[in-house]
C-alpha cells in the first residue's frame, strides 16, 4: 500500500467517524432520534442555555451537525461541511467552556474535539476516496475554504455574543 492510499484512507475513516457522530448529535436534535429530544424539546433546552429563539435555534444547531456531519462523511462540499460543522461546535463550547476541560465534570472537551476535526477536515480536504474528488472538487475550490470559514466564524460569533447578553440580561433580571 502507498503512502498517498494509507494517506486517503485515513482521511476516509476519519471523515466516516467524526461524520457519524456529528450527523447523530444532529439528528438527535433534528428528529429525536438516538434518544434525542427532537425539535421541541432541544428548543426548549436552547431556550434555557439561552439561545433565543429556542426552536430556531435547535434548527441551525441540528442542520450544522447533521447536514456538516453527513457532507463530511460522504465527502462532498468539504470546506463548507467542516466549517458548518465547527461553527456549530463553537457555539456548543460556548455552552460547556464554564465547566472546564474534561468531559465528565461538561467541560468542552467533546464538542471542542468534534469541531476542531471538523475543522480540520474542512480545511486539508477529503482525499481520493470522497465525493468532492469523484464531482472534480467542484464543491471543493480553493476559494471556498476562506469563505466558509469567515462566514461560519462570524456567524458563530454573532449567536454567541447574542447568547452571553441573553444570559447577562437573565442575570440582571434575577439580581433584581
Amino acid at each position: 500500500m502507498t503512502r498517498q492510499n494509507r494517506h486517503d484512507l485515513g482521511l476516509l475513516a476519519l471523515r466516516l467517524g467524526a461524520g457519524a457522530v456529528l450527523a447523530a448529535h444532529g439528528t438527535q436534535k433534528l428528529f429525536g432520534w438516538f434518544g434525542g429530544a427532537g425539535i421541541n424539546g432541544t428548543g426548549q433546552g436552547m431556550e434555557a442555555m439561552g439561545f433565543r429563539p429556542g426552536r430556531p435555534s435547535a434548527v441551525a444547531s441540528g442542520l450544522a451537525e447533521a447536514g456538516g456531519g453527513l457532507l463530511l462523511a460522504l465527502g462532498l462540499a468539504t470546506p463548507a461541511a467542516g466549517a458548518a460543522a465547527a461553527g456549530g461546535m463553537a457555539a456548543a463550547v460556548s455552552v460547556h467552556v464554564p465547566n472546564g476541560f474534561f468531559n465528565q465534570a461538561g467541560g468542552l472537551e467533546h464538542p471542542g474535539f468534534l469541531g476542531w476535526t471538523a475543522a480540520c477536515i474542512g480545511l486539508m480536504g477529503a482525499g481520493r476516496y470522497s465525493l468532492d474528488h469523484a464531482t472534480c472538487h467542484r464543491l471543493n475550490q480553493d476559494w471556498m475554504v476562506p469563505a466558509a470559514f469567515v462566514t461560519s466564524a462570524a456567524a458563530a460569533a454573532v449567536i454567541i455574543h447574542k447568547r452571553a447578553k441573553a444570559l447577562e440580561a437573565a442575570a440582571h433580571e434575577g439580581a433584581n
